[in-house]
């Protein structure tokens, strides 16, 4: 498997948009910035209803009333967000792939995706349509609080495994130990940076 990440990342470092987009002076910064700034509008408003269902803020405001004017800049945030991810991820296709946090940072987002899936089906079993059941409580149920708490912990630690992709502690060219270099995926003999 690692060989087939390792090769696909090859394919795509030999690409001449990828290379334009990594040397590129302004270009490569924009999209990092505006990944952040679409990670600060998502994680935002994603906190607040996480917040919201613990109980800890804006408790006097219907649930349902809250999601429903937070969901659409949410959504959009993390729409961009996910494009630029997927460019940052081109532009550095090869030293991203055998990052030990960027596939840490992969199995967190899938862990939060599922999480987010597995929430959302609570929420509907536990019957939040505005006006009635537990919308206008100051917490959520047991289950949806379990949720949101676990939803703020992923992407914390998301955040923090995005960050630390930029440097190079576990990086394959250093040698690392034998675990850390089968975790990153690093191929032996072969360190293309």
């Amino acid at each position: 498997m690692n060989q087939l990440l390792y090769d696909f990342a090859l394919w795509l470092d030999a690409q001449s948009w990828s290379t334009q987009l990594h040397e590129s002076f302004y270009m490569y910064n924009w999209v990092e910035s505006t990944h952040v700034l679409a990670l600060m509008i998502s994680l935002g408003m994603l906190f607040i209803i996480d917040l919201r269902m613990l109980g800890l803020t804006l408790t006097e405001v219907p649930f349902a009333t809250l999601a429903r004017r937070l969901n659409l800049p949410m959504l959009l945030g993390f729409g961009v967000m996910i494009a630029t991810g997927l460019l940052l991820f081109y532009a550095i296709p090869v030293r991203t792939t055998q990052s030990l946090w960027f596939r840490f940072k992969l199995v967190l987002l899938l862990a939060a995706a599922l999480n987010a899936w597995l929430f959302h089906r609570r929420m509907l079993a536990a019957g939040c349509q505005g006006g009635n059941g537990w919308d206008r409580a100051a917490m959520a149920p047991a289950t949806l609080r379990r949720g949101a708490a676990l939803s703020i912990v992923f992407w914390v630690l998301i955040v923090l495994c995005g960050r630390l992709i930029a440097y190079d502690w576990f990086d394959c060219n250093r040698e690392p130990g034998e675990l850390v270099a089968t975790l990153a995926g690093c191929i032996h003999g072969q360190t293309h940076y």
